[in-house]
């Protein structure tokens, strides 16, 4: 496999690397920042004298290499942060030592957001939460910021008491005689070798966390809040503001069935607890999947656990994405493309296999096709699987192509193999042969090759350059079972070409006896149909499916689109305030992009949006502000 270069960090991990990190950090919620020290633990893989970590706007005071003070110097280089160049002795390859980094954080730490009290759900504590992925770990930590290098993590992070913290990490508890015993386990084999002392700040808690399997930086990740936890298993919990964990609970029940699933399906999990921590709205994803600790959207708690396919997702992701990895972000897709079909796998055991198969076609025609052809165009670099990312920001090109176009690609090779079982098989002796390492497409492909040596006619006949390397919509499309969709289609087409007598008899429990997913696709269908849709016609959709008082965001998202295109008016406010209490960017960036578009309410977009802007999480404010 040999070492892979990343284009998005200035890291000389060819010639040494992190082995594992000891973090000891305050949480200063006045000033916004994480100040304290990290102890990197590194190899030498060739002669140096050198070590260049990825940084972004953080304030070294001090760095030690095997006790002795040494020079350093950051260099800017745009929108991908800074190079931390650490001048050292000369090192042999093979040999091992330490650097002791001194540090804080900006205020503004793009991996970083500190909501003030007032506007967490509960208003009585202040709450941070990080946002690593895909490479802002380095406002954070200086460390090697490229998902090619995985270490081990051991922390200890002050934070005021009557707040908690939790990390992409077992928990010890906190740093006090009360837990001694923990305090001695968490101890052993993490001992600070620079003779570093313990601080205690008077009004804080010391939290203690030891992650022992070995992670790319992107999944660091720090909360603390007002939080409380509910057990839902003995190894499954979630974690929520006080006024929220009950509900929470409730949504989430179904997470250790999810996981057990997942575990027929891939393999023993390996990273010890499952626990969900529930954060506030403006995170700009649906979920996140830290280890031990996924970061979910609140926008997912609708009451009836409709959204929980997201949590299948991330329960996915502890093995296509956190055991193995993409080696660099132009194979996103070796993370996203893997867990989405994973996820339906998981959803079609435990609810069926139309549930799958109604995912992979709305995967296909409402999540892929549209970004192909209309938010990018069909010869857009960032619609290739492997798309050339020299020189850009990851998160300019994400999109849904790599889950989607991705998935699809699994999906054609399993039907033109023609044994699910025996793909299944593949699928966990890939996650087994490279697990704990990062990879390229190419160490799939010769491993998926290596254990179809018997299908080799089959595997050639795939267009391998039209799926991985070529712009726009994949060479060939999967089979799909689409008796689900046919029903979505009809009851969309009386809406879009029926007449006012035929759409006032349209019985409003059909619609609302469908599932989540069948709802958003019948939605879908009218926006995408090219048939004009006045708002009168709106209207009445609106109102006999009693859609203002819905409490699914992604039904919200699917009509506001239709609003959107039909340039239905007094849906307007509605939609502002739909991409202002929230900002999940799978809803925010596409509501706000066609509101820009729209040359009546720009202006009044782009004044909310700015007015917004000090409540939004740094990553989506940058994103939107792209589009102005």
């Amino acid at each position: 496999m040999g070492v892979h270069k990343d284009a998005a960090s200035f890291a000389n991990f060819d010639e040494v690397s992190i082995y594992h990190i000891d973090l000891d950090l305050k949480v200063n919620f006045e000033q916004k920042i994480l100040d304290g020290y990290a102890v990197l633990r590194m190899k030498c893989h060739k002669p140096t004298n050198k070590v260049i970590l990825d940084s972004r706007d953080l304030s070294i005071t001090d760095v030690h290499f095997n006790g002795d003070t040494v020079p350093y110097k950051a260099v800017d280089h745009g929108v991908l942060g800074q190079s931390l160049n650490i001048d050292i002795p000369n090192i042999d390859s093979g040999k091992e030592f330490d650097l002791v980094v001194y540090y804080c954080t900006s205020p503004t730490a793009s991996a970083l957001q500190f909501v003030d009290k007032e506007l967490t759900a509960d208003k009585n504590q202040p709450f941070l939460y990080s946002q690593c992925q895909a490479i802002h770990a380095r406002s954070i930590i200086p460390c090697m910021d490229t998902p090619a290098i995985k270490q081990t993590y051991n922390a200890r992070v002050q934070v005021p008491k009557g707040i908690t913290c939790l990390m992409s990490a077992i928990g010890f508890g906190k740093d006090n005689r009360e837990n001694d015993a923990k305090v001695k386990e968490w101890h052993v084999g993490g001992n600070y070798r620079d003779g570093l002392d313990y601080i205690f700040y008077d009004g804080y808690d010391a939290f203690l966390f030891k992650q022992p399997q070995r992670m790319p930086s992107y999944l660091f990740a720090i909360v603390a809040g007002d939080l409380e936890k509910r057990d839902i298993s003995e190894r499954c919990a979630v974690w929520a503001e006080p006024s929220m964990v009950d509900k929470a609970r409730w949504e989430f029940e179904d997470t250790e069935i999810m996981l057990k699933t997942a575990e027929e399906l891939l393999g023993e999990y390996r990273w010890g607890r499952y626990d969900l921590i529930v954060l506030p709205p403006f995170f700009p994803f649906g979920g996140m999947e830290n280890p031990c600790l996924t970061f979910v959207t609140p926008t997912i708690i609708a009451g009836d656990r409709s959204l929980t396919n997201v949590i299948a997702h991330e329960i996915a992701h502890s093995w296509t994405g956190n055991l193995v990895t993409n080696a660099n972000w132009e194979h996103f897709w070796l993370n996203e493309g893997f867990t989405v079909f994973c996820e339906r796998k998981i959803m079609g055991r435990i609810y069926g296999e139309g549930v799958r198969q109604f995912e992979n076609i709305c995967g296909w025609e409402d999540r892929m096709l549209p970004v192909i052809n209309e938010t990018f165009n069909p010869t857009h670099e960032f619609t290739k699987l492997c798309p050339c990312l020299n020189g850009i920001d990851p998160d300019d090109a994400y999109s849904t192509i790599p889950y989607e176009k991705g998935s699809a690609l699994l999906l054609v090779l399993e039907q033109k193999l023609g044994d699910s079982a025996r793909f299944e098989q593949f699928l966990r002796d890939y996650i087994d042969r490279f697990a704990g390492q990062s990879v390229v497409t190419d160490d799939w492909k010769q491993f998926l090759y290596a254990k179809y040596s018997d299908k080799k006619d089959v595997l050639d006949s795939i267009n391998w350059n039209g799926w991985l390397l070529e712009a726009g919509v994949p060479p060939n499309t999967p089979e799909f079972d689409d008796e689900t969709l046919k029903d979505c289609r009809h009851l969309a087409k009386v809406w879009t070409d029926g007449t006012d007598e035929e759409v006032d008899n349209l019985d409003p429990k059909a619609f609302k006896d469908l599932s989540s997913d069948m709802k958003v696709k019948v939605l879908d269908c009218i926006e995408t149909s090219g048939k004009a849709f006045t708002g009168e016609r709106f209207l009445k959709l609106f109102k006999k499916y009693d859609l203002e008082n819905c409490g699914n965001c992604e039904v919200i998202f699917s009509f506001s689109l239709i609003a959107l295109k039909s340039k239905y008016k007094p849906l307007v406010p509605f939609m502002i305030d739909f991409v202002t209490r929230q900002g999940r960017l799978k809803y925010v960036k596409p509501i706000f992009n066609k509101l820009f578009k729209w040359d009546e309410m720009r202006e009044l977009a782009i004044a909310k949006f700015q007015e917004n802007v000090p409540f939004m999480h740094p990553i989506t404010a940058q994103v939107i502000s792209k589009m102005i």
